[in-house]
């Protein structure tokens, strides 16, 4: 199992790719995720792209940015452009983005056509620079349970549309993250991890928290501590092909938390002596 940092986790830290990637090269991570936005700024920088971040023994699995699908059509073909010639400067052949940004139930048929046209058209669009689209499981989006993610894949329908499997979005839209990852299994080509101290805390995960310098971190945890127990997801997503996956950190005192969890991960992985485990999936 590959695993990698996001650089969101930094967001409102002074702290440049470079110290970065040499915290992450020093604490056993194989990969960085790279925010759109922070893909976009480094661009001024031409000698930071893949090749450098090769010295660290560091890869980008993935580009996680957020596709206006329901916007302006030829903004969208704009951006998902923008967003392919990044990628191919940072090597990787996966970017992320949300299914709209209304949930399953809030919209129509006719409202959620369109979400799907316009994942078609991007699909067709990236496939030509032979990379993947990967949709996120998330609330208030058409991915926002296995049901509507299930049918999200066979209305796309192309091969070069994926799952990016958020295991505890997955857990707040209802399902048991073990049967979802075994019903789509085949279709997911990477992972994120994070927990919560409670079903009730997960509105610290609202877009307008997160991404508030001054929001709220109170209910979000280290990776076994919290409510969902991620020990035997672990296990049966370890147990087979290499795949990729990110520690998710939004909260404070990241460094401490990404070294612990990326630590306690392996002993998982390792099947050593397992870490306390959290409340199970129900």
């Amino acid at each position: 199992m590959n695993i990698s940092l996001c650089t969101i986790t930094f967001r409102h830290h002074l702290m440049s790719l470079g110290e970065i990637a040499a915290w992450a090269q020093s604490n056993d991570f194989q990969g960085i995720e790279l925010w759109g936005a922070h893909a976009r700024n480094l661009a001024q920088q031409p000698d930071r792209n893949a090749d450098w971040l090769d010295t660290f023994g560091l890869k980008v699995p993935m580009l996680s940015d957020y596709l206006p699908l329901d916007g302006d059509p030829e903004t969208l073909r704009h951006k998902t452009v923008e967003l392919c010639r990044l990628a191919r400067r940072w090597r990787t052949r996966k970017i992320r983005t949300f299914a709209g940004n209304r949930g399953s139930l809030s919209v129509c048929e006719e409202e959620r056509q369109l979400i799907v046209d316009r994942l078609k058209e991007i699909c067709a669009i990236i496939a030509g620079y032979g990379i993947r689209l990967l949709v996120e499981t998330h609330p208030k989006t058409l991915a926002d349970t296995a049901a509507s993610t299930l049918r999200l894949i066979e209305e796309v329908d192309h091969p070069a549309f994926a799952i990016n499997f958020d295991t505890l979005h997955v857990w707040e839209g209802g399902d048991d993250p073990i049967i979802v990852h075994r019903q789509m299994k085949q279709h997911i080509r990477h992972y994120h991890l994070k927990n919560v101290r409670d079903r009730s805390d997960l509105q610290v995960f609202e877009p307008a928290n997160v991404y508030a310098a001054a929001g709220s971190r109170d209910g979000m945890t280290p990776l076994f501590e919290g409510t969902v127990d991620y020990v035997d997801l672990l296990l049966e997503i370890a147990d087979g092909e290499q795949i990729d996956a990110s520690l998710e950190w939004f909260g404070n005192d990241c460094l401490d938390i990404l070294r612990r969890d990326r630590r306690q991960l392996r002993r998982v992985i390792e099947r050593q002596e397992p870490v306390r485990r959290a409340i199970n999936f129900s």
